[in-house]
């Protein structure tokens, strides 16, 4: 399955990304916001996530950044069991993408293709100490709960509090909103991204 918005190019990950995955995903401050993937995470961990079967009704993808030239891979999103029961999204950014509305936009891709496959509505969940992630979740209509459960996280080595979400009834308001005010990086690299996404 592959999906397109107006930036971006999601599917599933190949054997031949690789490379451009352990770039991408490699650097503790994203991994340590996953529960699943470990830190170190270099290609052979890249090889063996993308050696995963696929199950068809818990869709993953790679984001990719659609440029002028070759799509650039810019991060990951999926639906998969929740530890609670029912299925929960998740999604990852690689760091010189963060701030430019990536993550709202495939989650938003990734909800409309739940809703096409008539999947439950979904849970999500972001460790307390990663506030962004729960900025993106309002974003995309999900609501917390007020929960707050400890998660296992191989990246940190242990439990980490996690804050719950679940998802509310989509808003009329289908447009991006990017982060801008979230992003670490120097105004010539995020206009040189803007280009390149255009």
């Amino acid at each position: 399955m592959f999906a397109r918005t107006e930036r971006l190019l999601l599917r599933p990950g190949w054997q031949e990304d690789a490379p451009a995955l352990a770039r991408a995903i490699g650097e503790e401050a994203v991994v340590r916001n996953l529960a699943t993937a470990p830190w170190p995470y270099g290609e052979s961990e890249a090889r063996e996530f993308l050696s995963k079967p696929l199950d068809p009704t818990q869709p993953r993808f790679l984001i990719f950044a659609r440029t002028g030239g070759a799509p650039r891979l810019v991060g990951g999103c999926g639906i998969s069991p929740s530890p609670d029961d029912g299925l929960e999204m998740g999604y990852w950014i690689a760091r010189p993408y963060w701030g430019l509305g990536f993550a709202t936009e495939a989650g938003r891709q990734l909800i409309h293709i739940a809703r096409a496959m008539h999947l439950p509505k979904l849970s999500a969940g972001h460790f307390v100490d990663n506030p962004a992630s729960g900025a993106v979740l309002r974003k995309l209509g999900f609501k917390p709960t007020g929960r707050v459960a400890q998660r296992f996280s191989l990246a940190r080595g242990g439990d980490a509090a996690v804050a719950l979400f679940e998802e509310g009834e989509a808003g009329a308001d289908a447009t991006v909103t990017p982060m801008r005010s979230r992003i670490g990086v120097d105004e010539d690299f995020r206009e040189e991204l803007r280009l390149m996404a255009a």
